[in-house]
């Protein structure tokens, strides 16, 4: 299917950094679905398995393996690719771990950060940027209504408030470097809500926790039964950075796009930590325990994000429901893992099935 994004990023040349995560390895594949010329600069990936190896993207794309902290190969990497968009995924994305390592993460996610856009900065060629960070960039006070872009950002721990430290980094490049009439650097940041999917690994994350588990055909261990969260499928804000990423390029200088957005899902899909596990076990049968720890580090009890900028400017707006993320996530793990060689048909399927759901409803990057 030919559609807005196909025609935004066939034969571009695209810089993505973070490839070897998750959330990355998903972005490589629709992009090269998409045409586009794709180089990822990376660690190598952070789990075993690992999506990357599974979909086998080094052999697919240009990968080159790199630390977002070391600016002079960042900025050789740039000036090698020349890239028409660059979107940045590399961080240390875990909040168990950032109280661990709290100097790894602030300077992989504050200083990787500037050093991305301080290449780009220096290459100064035209470039459309999408500065990826978190929800939980904002001073989360477990309020009931979702978060706008324009509210207070913050964190608790070392990794929530590196990536709120990352949104005032590219709101001062923004505004610093790339908002003059005749600046060629495009910025944008997004924040998306927890996502799920195939083909995720780390530890610490609900979903792994739950297929590891399921898979020994032990009980899910539960730490935050009670948590609330906006679950959504990987796919969900990957297409928003796409379509943010496609109109940005095509907008007029200092448009109103050069901004932060949310993406996450419909209010219905902010469900409880228990919520999704048994929402799990009803298409992969088990059991859960709670492992709940009075004395554990802080993590956030409620958060919720508000999109209505996004569905404005950007006409994006969710696709699947929460029980449509949580039957796709498990039809992933359970046919990968009996079809382990089937697992790229497996990810470009769910690609095209989103694609086609989303066709359905009308959403514009789709047509």
């Amino acid at each position: 299917m030919v559609n807005a994004l196909a025609h935004a990023y066939r034969g571009k040349r695209v810089l993505l950094t973070g490839h070897t995560g998750f959330k990355g390895a998903w972005l490589a594949e629709w992009l090269l679905a998409l045409g586009a010329d794709v180089t990822g600069y990376s660690l190598p990936p952070p789990t075993h398995p690992a999506l990357f190896e599974q979909l086998g993207l080094a052999s697919r794309l240009r990968h080159i393996e790199g630390d977002i902290r070391d600016l002079p190969k960042l900025r050789q990497t740039v000036e090698s690719v020349r890239p028409d968009f660059v979107f940045h995924l590399a961080a240390q994305p875990l909040v168990r771990l950032s109280y661990r390592e709290p100097i790894e993460t602030y300077s992989t996610n504050v200083m990787g950060t500037v050093n991305v856009l301080e290449a780009l900065r220096l290459a100064g060629r035209p470039c459309t940027v999408v500065a990826i960070t978190t929800d939980k960039c904002y001073e989360n006070r477990e309020r009931l209504h979702g978060y706008r872009e324009d509210d207070p950002l913050g964190g608790h721990d070392p990794y929530s408030s590196s990536k709120g430290a990352a949104e005032l980094v590219i709101s001062a490049y923004r505004r610093s470097y790339f908002s003059a009439p005749n600046s060629v650097i495009r910025l944008a940041s997004a924040r998306s809500g927890n996502v799920l999917g195939g083909g995720d690994w780390a530890e610490d994350r609900i979903v792994p926790d739950c297929i590891r588990a399921l898979q020994r055909g032990e009980a899910i261990p539960v730490r935050n039964k009670v948590s609330t969260r906006p679950w959504q499928h990987v796919l969900e804000p990957l297409s928003g950075y796409l379509t943010l990423g496609a109109q940005l390029a095509a907008a007029v200088p200092a448009s109103p796009l050069a901004s932060a957005f949310n993406f996450g899902p419909d209010p219905a899909a902010h469900r409880t930590v228990a919520d999704l596990v048994q929402e799990v076990l009803k298409t992969w049968p088990g059991r859960w325990e709670d492992k709940s720890d009075p004395s554990a580090v802080h993590e956030a009890g409620l958060l919720s994000l508000n999109t209505d900028k996004a569905r404005q400017l950007l006409r994006w707006q969710p696709v699947w429901r929460f029980e449509d993320t949580i039957a796709r996530t498990i039809e992933w793990y359970r046919e990968a893992a009996a079809q382990p060689t089937a697992i790229h048909a497996l990810t470009t399927g769910q690609i095209t099935a989103y694609t086609a759901a989303a066709h359905a409803r009308g959403l514009a990057w789709s047509n």
